[in-house]
């Protein structure tokens, strides 16, 4: 999904349009009865001027002042009649649209859950948002205004052209000398006001995007001084959308006086012809008068088949888009028949000859990774920044797969876990903190289910404790958007217990203590020593003063495990993870002179 389907959008596509039409398959009945009412109310169009006929040709010449009355009352009654058609008609519709819009917005949350990583690493997150919302509303307005009211619009449009061939089809022919006229703006209207609305989508879509990532990075904004070039960045953007909304307004308020224009000399017509044959005695005046009236109704509907048709046209393209998000593959996939783990869970970790990379002709970044992570050891992975230390972890968890070698648990191949069951078992903390909105506790289960007391006691063994006790509504205390509202280093201890409330069988710690003062850090060492008794610990780390003590450490440099083994040993090979020690030594001492 590229910025470019924003632009290029189809008019219009019969098998898009079917699998648009399916979404009423559950609510049909709802449809068939909302095409009823639309059929009676175009019925219903026809009454008055009828009965405007009979009182002009009939009961005024005749001085009938009962037939004048019934007549009267009847009009009156079918417009009552006509009022509570069209309420239940609209009703009907809107609540059709809404249901059709709550089914595809739930189809697309559920489908963009069940999405690799590698998606959301391709696609800003403001122009997911605009087809989850504008896109939908779209869809929403073509089955509520659209799909079924076209029924009604033909209906009535059939139905005022027959009546008024058998009122007398001279005068007809009259009426339809204009409606070529009225085909060639409707025609242009279409093309232009597709542009139109195409242009408002694509800026709509840039401008969610900036926003999205302008609030998300605030604090950098305002840091390096960037409003006023992110607010002149923002008026463009803002102006290009406001100039595409008034393209499509000028267009609108073009083609409805022209159409006015036209039902105008339609009448000027009826008027000058029709009158030339009352004079002549060869037309009543009743049947002018009813021409007139069907001549007025006759225009509305053209218009807005012309306005519905437009209306497609947008849904066409906010569909191709939908679907597009709808039919984006899975490319990590569950299992047909997935294998469970034997109980008790060991929670033993084993990669055999793992090669990857994030595109198909992009560089390797895991080449011929093999490593054995038993239960009650840890494994400490070390490196430069971008050796493949958290794409080792990604693997793990099965947010890719490897493109060579298998990664097991317990010996078996977890391509051949359901995904679910596979992340129950593993507790983990990332560099990149992410909390909800929402309570402490809320955070700590994730409505998971844990015991209260469980969280409790996690956030406990980590220290969490601390500063919760201190909030002033303690676990309820609610936090802004990402904890804004925490320390960093208080965020990152909040998600530490998170994973340990899990009790999870292993353990994957990605830089989980890189942003949390000496005290923390000891506090949850101390923390992870009890916890790891028995577990696999799969450590990642930048600072080697938290690694010390790992039964094996790997040393990973472009792609590849350049050295193996314990602290000292690897000391005493004087390879890279030496080098990687001096630094670290050189640059604490250089921070302790200043």
């Amino acid at each position: 999904m590229t910025e470019d389907q924003d632009i290029g959008a189809k008019g219009y596509d019969a098998a898009l349009l079917r699998r648009l039409l399916g979404y009423l398959r559950p609510y049909r009945w709802l449809t068939a009865g909302a095409v009823l009412l639309l059929m009676a109310q175009s019925a219903l169009a026809l009454v008055g001027p009828r009965l405007t006929e009979r009182a002009l040709d009939v009961a005024i010449p005749r001085n009938d002042m009962g037939l004048l009355g019934l007549l009267a009352g009847l009009y009156f009654a079918t417009l009552l009649v006509d009022f509570v058609v069209e309420y239940c008609g609209t009703l009907l519709t809107a609540l059709i649209g809404q249901r059709v819009m709550y089914d595809l917005r739930m189809q697309i949350f559920d489908h963009l859950q069940r999405l690799s990583v590698s998606f959301f690493d391709r696609n800003p997150v403001g122009r997911l948002m605009t087809r989850v919302t504008s896109d939908v509303e779209t869809l929403n307005e073509l089955f509520s205004s659209g799909v079924v009211t076209i029924f009604g619009d033909v209906f009535t449009l059939v139905a005022i052209m027959v009546m008024m061939l058998v009122l007398d089809w001279k005068l007809a022919l009259v009426t339809f000398a204009v409606i070529p006229l009225v085909w060639i703006t409707a025609r242009i209207f279409r093309r232009r006001v597709r542009e139109a609305f195409r242009d408002i989508r694509y800026r709509l879509a840039r401008l969610n995007s900036f926003l999205q990532e302008r609030l998300s990075g605030m604090r950098i904004v305002q840091l390096f001084g960037r409003e006023e070039a992110s607010a002149r960045r923002f008026a463009q953007l803002n102006r290009e959308h406001l100039a595409a909304h008034l393209r499509s307004i000028t267009i609108y308020a073009i083609f409805f006086p022209v159409v006015e224009v036209l039902t105008a000399v339609a009448t000027a017509l009826l008027l000058w012809y029709g009158g030339l044959r009352v004079l002549s005695d060869t037309l009543t005046v009743g049947v002018l008068a009813a021409f007139i009236l069907y001549t007025r109704r006759f225009f509305q509907p053209l218009q807005d088949l012309s306005e519905k048709f437009n209306l497609l046209q947008s849904a066409m393209a906010s569909s191709e888009r939908v679907f597009g998000l709808l039919d984006e593959r899975v490319t990590v996939l569950e299992p047909e028949a997935p294998v469970a783990l034997s109980r008790p869970v060991r929670g033993a970790v084993r990669f055999e000859g793992v090669w990857f990379r994030y595109s198909e002709d992009g560089p390797w970044v895991l080449r011929d990774i093999s490593f054995t992570a038993s239960p009650g050891q840890t494994i400490a992975l070390v490196g430069h920044t971008g050796a493949g230390k958290t794409t080792i972890v990604n693997l793990l968890l099965r947010f890719y797969d490897p493109e060579r070698g298998r990664i097991t648990v317990d010996g078996v191949d977890i391509r051949q876990l359901a995904t679910a069951d596979l992340r129950a078992i593993i507790g983990f903390v990332q560099q990149d903190l992410f909390l909800f909105s929402g309570d402490i506790l809320h955070n700590l289960t994730l409505d998971a289910p844990i015991a209260p007391e469980a969280a409790r006691q996690a956030a406990r063994r980590v220290g969490a404790d601390r500063f919760i006790e201190r909030l002033p509504a303690g676990y309820a205390h609610q936090l802004g958007e990402r904890g804004r509202s925490l320390s960093v280093g208080e965020r990152q201890l909040l998600s530490f217990a998170r994973a340990l409330a899990l009790d999870p069988r292993i353990l994957v710690l990605d830089e989980a203590t890189s942003s949390v003062d000496a005290e923390a850090e000891a506090q949850i060492q101390r923390a992870i020593a009890e916890l790891m008794a028995g577990r696999t610990s799969i450590v990642v780390a930048h600072r080697l003063s938290t690694i010390l003590h790992a039964d094996e450490i790997l040393v990973l440099h472009h792609g590849e495990i350049r050295e193996r083994g314990t602290h000292r040993a690897l000391l005493a090979q004087r390879g890279l993870y030496q080098r990687l020690y001096q630094l670290q030594l050189s640059g604490q001492e250089d921070r302790k002179i200043a």
